[in-house]
């Protein structure tokens, strides 16, 4: 396939992917009060840490707070709550018109997944995030290099997401209910991905057991570009280590699907 062409698909999934959430805005709305909502009472939970010391690792209150808003922001870029399309098509019998289109299920996931996170991103992203600058003094990326790699850093997260989202809902190839796999998944990606509280303010051998995982990709990494607390090598290191993680997971998600659709069975073919 020309590169043009193959270019002009993928685009042509992200819009898709961007117009599917856009077609609902009351939802959207609905969903940025609730994410204000919750970063108001997380926001007085996490600095009520502070109470007692100036700083956790490299987090003080104002850091604090910048993460909280942030995160309310970001979550649904990275699809933290979850994402079942793949599951549900594999269950429905959906997933054989997938499999004679003239894209990979896989990339036209992510693909799409792209283009969410664009809608997402511009609607629910930054109304919160914004409540925090003018409300409660965050901070924002100190340089334009803290901007790119930003960006950079979201842009792997949400490759990173994908994959292990992608990894998950394979799981419906061997078994009758995914929503087991899935519920376990998420508790765990909300944890160990720096979401519910930053890894900093983990125990040591719990924040170790969490960056061996590609969870902190997702949310911590982002968040940590965000407020300055990776530079230099380490930002670099962070950043390698993302794009491992969404090679490795995307890589996974091929070869796994690969050996789901070989035992896939649909009625009536």
């Amino acid at each position: 396939m020309p590169l043009a062409e193959s270019l002009s698909l993928d685009l042509a999934m992200a819009r898709v992917g961007f117009g599917r959430y856009a077609a609902y805005p009351i939802a959207s709305a609905a969903g940025i009060f609730t994410n204000v909502v919750f970063g108001l009472m997380r926001g007085s939970i996490l600095l009520a840490l502070f109470a007692q010391r100036e700083r956790i690792g490299a987090y003080d209150a104002s850091a604090t707070l910048t993460y909280v808003w942030l995160t309310q922001g970001l979550l649904n870029v990275v699809a933290m709550w979850g994402w079942q399309d793949l599951a549900i098509r594999v269950r429905t019998g959906d997933i054989a018109t997938d499999l004679i289109r003239p894209i990979h299920p896989l990339r036209a996931a992510l693909a799409a997944d792209y283009g969410r996170a664009a809608y997402q991103l511009l609607v629910r992203a930054v109304p919160p995030i914004l409540v925090g600058i003018v409300i409660f003094r965050t901070s924002l990326p100190p340089s334009p290099v803290a901007w790119l790699a930003f960006a950079v850093s979201l842009t792997l997260a949400i490759a990173v997401s994908l994959g292990f989202r992608f990894v998950y809902n394979v799981a419906a190839f061997w078994t009758t209910d995914h929503r087991g796999a899935m519920i376990l998944a998420l508790v765990v990606m909300s944890v160990f991905s720096g979401f519910t509280i930053p890894i900093q303010f983990f125990p040591p051998w719990l924040a170790a057991i969490a960056s061996a995982t590609p969870f902190p990709s997702m949310i911590q990494t982002p968040v940590d570009v965000w407020i300055g607390a990776l530079s230099g090598s380490s930002l670099v290191g962070a950043l390698v280590a993302q794009l491992a993680w969404a090679a490795a997971l995307l890589g996974l998600s091929y070869g796994l699907f690969a050996r789901g659709t070989r035992r896939l069975v649909i009625q009536g073919g």
